[in-house]
């Protein structure tokens, strides 16, 4: 695991905090712990999706170049 993919994890747990808190002050520990663990969650389905997207574009560029110099 990567220092960046770590730190976008963990800055999306506390965005995901932080949020909680904002629209409700009085929020409790358990509530902001889901947040937390929601936000960190999604940043790491988001990257893998993102990923895949790239990879996916990256397949289709070399298929293009294949078939160009075919």
């Amino acid at each position: 695991m990567g220092i960046g993919k770590l730190l976008g994890e963990v800055v999306g747990a506390v965005a995901a905090e932080k949020a909680v808190e904002a629209v409700n002050p009085d929020a409790g520990f358990l509530a902001k712990t889901v947040a937390a663990v929601a936000g960190f969650e999604g940043v790491k389905k988001v990257t893998e999706k993102l990923q895949e997207n790239s990879d996916e574009k990256a397949d289709d560029s070399a298929d293009a170049a294949t078939d160009s110099n075919s």
